[in-house]
């Protein structure tokens, strides 16, 4: 688990700067109703493109707010109990993710696990047909969404011609008619395509539900007086490099209650009963910021790295508001298929003999070692328990991945069984005292880490905001290990070992400590 890492505090000492540096101040922003909104929009926020309502077909928003709303009338939308330095948050927002299935999208410390929308040679028993439907819709959505894309980078060329690494003079060389240039301009081509396709194939659609009637503490924007913001200035994480974000906007025709004075006041460029995107560049004082009114059924793209180069908030308007922000989510390591794979690395070093009904392990080598108990901490810590952190509120939309974690758990049982093992070997007698010292220098960092986790994850799961969530929301250490499942022996005592380990190593190598 990340804490408060260098690259959190580095980030917290650029926005104290910040604010220094624009002391009581407030920075200026545009609206669509500022004279130069549009010249801004173009040389500093170019990566940035709206479609508006009217161009999005009439059969998508009516199935995807429907969709939408049955989610939120099914309660399927769930705060999210995330880390931000290192401390426990519940967000504002309710949230939903819906993708590919097996996949898994992570941020703030949390692994969100996507309900799976209807997929070719999937089987998913949804809880009733509606939700199914509603995943449709979102997959509907996403395939739209995936096209505009497409388009809108074809047409802004530039952007493509960049990013691909293009440079003037080989364009030149291929308006040569030759059988070499026609070759070189075909491969380029191809090169397009697959960058468009890689960036913009969404794999994962993050469903948010807004209410700000519900929100009882929103923050005010810090530096350009924008209101109250739903979502804090932010980079979007976890994201395939230079790929676009696609958002569907979608806010409720009931306007809540009246716009209160303080709110009224506080915002002078922006309509305060309108959501709004804003936008800056990041850490610059020196650039305008944009607010852009987002009205139900709008769709906005940020293109390329935009997301890297500059930050964005969502600031709250007066209605109740869902958004469907589909996303590239890089998941090199945030599959099933990932993780599984994992596990059969790890497997392929323990022998079981069935007749006897004993198992081994096959190496002993450092790299095996080292290598079975990292994979023993991810499949504990990335997965089982950022699982049952979240309690069981999958299982309103469908119980699929219920099975999946509980073939992880099997997984676990044997990979606790192999470490059994190992503690089991290096005390025999055979083994040299040097030998010995190897192993337990590559055991022990993963060992206390392990330890130093369990209690983490122990700390959040009986913290007062988990206590307060609803009941099927609320998080579980573990559905063996706080039950005291007879047919899962509990963890041996991991502490005990460690302080074992550590007797047996000189001051040399950190050993002897308490």
């Amino acid at each position: 688990m990340k804490r408060f890492t260098k690259h959190d505090k580095e980030k917290e000492i650029k926005r104290q700067k910040l604010l220094r540096e624009i002391e009581d101040r407030k920075l200026p922003y545009l609206t669509p109703k500022d004279v130069e909104f549009e010249e801004l929009s173009k040389a500093k926020y170019s990566k940035l493109h709206l479609r508006q309502a009217g161009c999005v077909p009439d059969d998508i928003h009516q199935a995807v707010q429907q969709g939408l709303t049955t989610l939120q009338d099914y309660k399927c939308f769930a705060q999210d109990l995330v880390q931000i330095k290192g401390k426990d948050v519940l967000t504002p927002v309710y949230r939903l993710l819906v993708g590919n299935p097996g996949h898994t999208y992570r941020y703030l410390n949390t692994r969100l696990f996507a309900i799976p929308w209807p997929t070719h040679g999937v089987e998913v028993k949804y809880s009733n047909d509606e939700i199914g439907k509603a995943c449709q819709a979102i997959k509907d959505l996403n395939e739209y969404l995936h096209a505009e894309a497409v388009k809108i980078l074809v047409d802004d060329y530039s952007a493509v011609h960049e990013e691909i690494g293009f440079v003037e003079k080989a364009t030149t060389s291929l308006s040569e008619d030759t059988e070499s240039g026609k070759e070189v301009h075909n491969n380029q081509k191809i090169n397009i395509n697959t960058v468009l396709k890689d960036r913009t194939s969404f794999n994962v659609a993050l469903l948010n539900y807004m209410d700000p009637s519900r929100m009882k503490y929103l923050k005010e924007e810090p530096y350009f007086a924008m209101g109250k913001m739903a979502v804090s200035w932010h980079h979007d994480e976890n994201l395939v490099e230079r790929s676009t974000v696609a958002v569907y906007s979608y806010s409720c025709d009931d306007l809540g209650p009246a716009l209160d004075e303080s709110n009224k006041n506080s915002v002078e460029g922006r309509d305060p009963t309108l959501w709004h995107v804003g936008l800056k560049i990041a850490w610059d004082i020196e650039t305008p910021g944009l607010a852009l009114p987002l009205h139900p059924g709008d769709c906005y793209f940020m293109l390329d790295d935009l997301n890297m180069t500059h930050q964005h908030c969502v600031l709250s308007g007066m209605p109740s508001r869902y958004s469907s922000t589909h996303r590239v989510a890089e998941c090199s390591t945030g599959t099933l298929d990932y993780i599984f794979g994992r596990c059969d690395v790890a497997m392929k070093n323990l022998q079981n003999d069935s007749v006897l009904g004993i198992s081994s392990l096959i190496s002993l080598e450092i790299e095996f070692v080292r290598q079975t108990e990292e994979i023993h901490n991810e499949v504990e810590f990335e997965w089982l328990r950022q699982f049952w952190f979240q309690g069981k509120r999958s299982a309103k939309q469908c119980d699929w991945w219920f099975g999946p974690m509980a073939e992880l758990e099997n997984a676990w049982k044997e990979m606790e069984q192999m470490t059994k093992l190992l503690l089991c070997e290096i005390n025999k007698a055979e083994w040299s005292l040097e030998e010995k010292k190897q192993i337990i220098r590559c055991l022990l960092p993963l060992l206390e880490e392990r330890q130093e986790l369990r209690k983490i994850w122990v700390a959040r799961c009986q913290s007062r905001l988990a206590n307060n969530l609803p009941i099927d929301e609320q998080p579980e250490c573990h559905p063996h290990w706080h039950r005291g499942d007879a047919k899962m022996p509990l963890p041996f005592d991991l502490e005990e070992i460690i302080s074992l380990l550590r007797s047996q190593l000189g001051p040399e190598d950190g050993g002897k400590r308490k």
